[in-house]
């Protein structure tokens, strides 16, 4: 198969997945590096300016923005939808001097609220020449839409990496809205033509994708020395880490590139299966639901979750009232066979080396309230874990984990 061929077919899935047009999507080798280039040309043609976004995420959504010569600013969350409260936008911006380029619409964990994305879309719509950025990383193929089921975002960012919803390990792909043609035909032009222009990763990049799988299952088998030696391995160039530790600084490893062949044909026989990924998330969510959600309030369960029908999300978040309490849930899951996570505990998660190139200063946590809150208590609860009586018994024995610890 070609690299044109590769291309156009991943195109293709994308487009028949969503209901869009196959010429408005564009591959990447990581979702962070298409970012960076739909920001650097934001940056370019529109000179300095802010954008948007929030303080419970993972530091590879704000590295694009900051390596972009663009300035983060960060806004409060709404507690049931995990996204920028719209309500709170409206006063947050007030006084603001600097042009607004942009505001994230981060769907966390895969909640997609088509309420509040409406509320935010409309507050963005009133706010001069600035976009609207939709982050899918944990729910590829999944987008806000409006009444009319169009996509409200002007960019649409999909990842397919490491701990996604696709388990492909690496890729991602940006969609252009065709309407952004019409509103800005010199930015349409120009985000489309850098991305359309990345070149394709290397020899070395081509190898270290193809063998991350066995790679990372044979150091994680060796506990503590595998931690080691896949620190020798990163250095050596022959590991591909999920989060480099310039980007923990600020600064984004690569420039941007295309996937390979490979990892797009492995995209795209994704992209195929992902009803089934989906519909056996749904039916973990909807277990969780069921058996959580009388402890809902005291679970700090975001309303979002528990609304309307179960959605495929990610993970299942529960947000204790404080961090030691999180803690013990997260140790009694562990014990139960479920792998809990800290998503996002701490901010900017896994966490920064160096706050000050995010802008995040006393002033952004004095008047992030809602936000400080959810990172002290955050825990995660898996949703893949299979189609099968199994499956369903791990999940009961994940709640019962949960429940006992209140």
């Amino acid at each position: 198969m070609t690299e044109a061929t590769s291309t156009a077919r991943l195109r293709e899935a994308l487009a028949n997945r969503t209901g869009t047009r196959p010429q408005d999507w564009y591959p990447v080798f990581k979702a962070r590096y298409g970012m960076f280039a739909a920001f650097s040309a934001l940056h370019d043609v529109r000179g300095e300016g802010t954008v948007l976004t929030q303080l419970f995420t993972c530091c590879t959504a704000v590295d694009p923005i900051v390596d972009a010569g663009l300035t983060p600013r960060y806004e409060e969350v709404d507690a049931g939808t995990l996204s920028i409260d719209a309500k709170a936008l409206a006063d947050s911006v007030v006084g603001e001097t600097r042009p607004v380029h942009a505001v994230m619409l981060q769907h966390t964990f895969g909640i997609i609220d088509n309420a509040a994305d409406l509320d935010l879309s409309e507050a963005v719509r009133s706010m001069p020449r600035t976009l609207l950025v939709e982050d899918c990383a944990h729910c590829a193929c999944r987008m806000a839409r409006g009444d009319d089921g169009g996509p409200l975002a002007d960019v649409s960012v999909h990842s397919f990496g490491v701990e996604k919803i696709l388990p492909t390990r690496f890729g991602g792909a940006i969609w252009i809205n065709p309407r952004l043609a019409q509103s800005d035909p010199v930015l349409d032009a120009e985000l489309r033509g850098r991305l359309d222009a990345l070149p394709r990763p290397g020899a070395r990049l081509d190898f270290v994708t193809r063998v991350y799988v066995n790679e990372n299952r044979v150091l994680s088998r060796l506990g503590g020395l595998g931690g080691t030696l896949r620190g020798a391995l990163t250095r050596a160039g022959l590991y591909e880490p999920p989060i480099a530790d310039s980007e923990r600084a600020g600064k984004l490893s690569y420039a941007p590139m295309k996937p390979t062949p490979w990892i797009e044909d492995r995209a795209a026989d994704a992209i195929g299966a992902l009803h089934a990924n989906e519909e056996g998330r749904k039916r973990v969510v909807a277990i969780y639901r069921d058996l959580l959600g009388h402890a809902a309030d005291e679970l700090g369960i975001p309303s979002g979750v528990m609304t309307g029908r179960p959605q495929p999300l990610l993970r299942f978040p529960l947000f204790l009232k404080s961090t030691e309490d999180a803690e013990r849930v997260l140790k009694a899951v562990r014990a139960a066979g479920g792998y809990a996570e800290r998503w996002y505990r701490p901010e900017l998660f896994p966490g920064v080396s160096d706050p000050a190139a995010y802008g995040v200063t006393d002033e952004v946590h004095g008047r992030l309230p809602v936000t400080e809150g959810l990172v002290a208590g955050a825990v995660c609860l898996p949703t893949e874990l299979g189609d099968d009586e199994r499956a369903r018994t791990r999940a009961r024995a994940i709640c019962d984990a949960v429940l006992g610890c209140l």
